[in-house]
């Protein structure tokens, strides 16, 4: 858990055992990767993580009294918001000087949370203002970076492939995928990286196999898609979850 500005700001007495009562409250929801049976809520840590830096970074987490609250941008299985309370650590312990402490997360008809605000509530973070960023304009072409896409990303690539072998299995999944995204353009899923709202396309490299091996980003320019890297499909899933879950037909967790 290196590296989470979460836990600079506020000090968990047992942030697995908060985490799984978070993913009990949410409406049910795939929080682990296929395969991974270490049941660590690994995508919700993820998303919680990234959501308190985006709201953050917005001005988002709102200051009262003691304490502090942000909105997780989850729901329960009935629609009701969950929020995160935090009160000041008056008494932090010395290997962690966090200026709060993470106290629950609650519903937004818990009294905490009605006594609180007063019915003006955290917002949800917010990732696009234009909602056309996140559908695919099929009047764009696809211009793709093939040399940086396999050079830089050969990690991500299934293993024993030479250069060779990577660039011709990747034109190959690129003029697939163009064609599956003029049919269908849902087949393209927003994320948020960097800043910044990006699609995703799958790419189909293994023969006779339908699943997605990579996850093609594309950048919208003036009228043009810019593809300049590939993600695994876990690093895909994880920058879309920010945005909303996906429902898609290639992009699962």
């Amino acid at each position: 858990m290196q590296g989470y500005e979460l836990f600079t700001f506020a000090y968990f007495n047992n942030f697995e055992t908060s985490i799984k009562i978070l993913a009990g409250m949410a409406a049910q929801e795939d929080w682990d990767f296929s395969g991974d049976s270490s049941n660590k809520n690994k995508i919700l840590k993820n998303y919680l993580e990234h959501t308190f830096r985006k709201l953050k970074r917005d001005d988002g987490i709102v200051y009262f009294d003691n304490c502090a609250c942000f909105n997780t941008g989850l729901f329960t299985p009935n629609y009701e918001t969950i929020y995160a309370f935090f009160e000041k650590n008056k008494c932090p312990p010395p290997n962690n000087p966090s200026p709060f402490f993470f106290k629950g997360f609650y519903k937004e008809s818990d009294l905490v949370v009605i006594n609180s605000f007063n019915g003006s509530l955290p917002k949800r973070a917010n990732y696009f203002n234009d909602p056309s960023e996140l559908i695919f304009n099929t009047k764009f072409p696809i211009v793709e970076n093939i040399d940086h896409i396999i050079e830089d990303n050969a990690n991500r690539f299934p293993k024993d492939l030479d250069v060779d072998s990577r660039r011709r299995l990747l034109s190959g999944a690129l003029i697939e995928v163009k064609k599956k995204v003029q049919a269908n353009y849902t087949i393209a899923i927003p994320q948020y990286y960097a800043g910044k709202i990006q699609l995703l396309l799958p790419l189909c490299l293994t023969p006779c196999s339908s699943n997605a091996d990579l996850a093609l980003a594309l950048d919208r320019l003036d009228c043009v898609y810019r593809a300049n890297t590939c993600l695994t499909v876990q690093m895909a899933y994880n920058n879309a979850r920010l945005i909303v879950k996906p429902y898609s037909s290639w992009l699962k967790p």
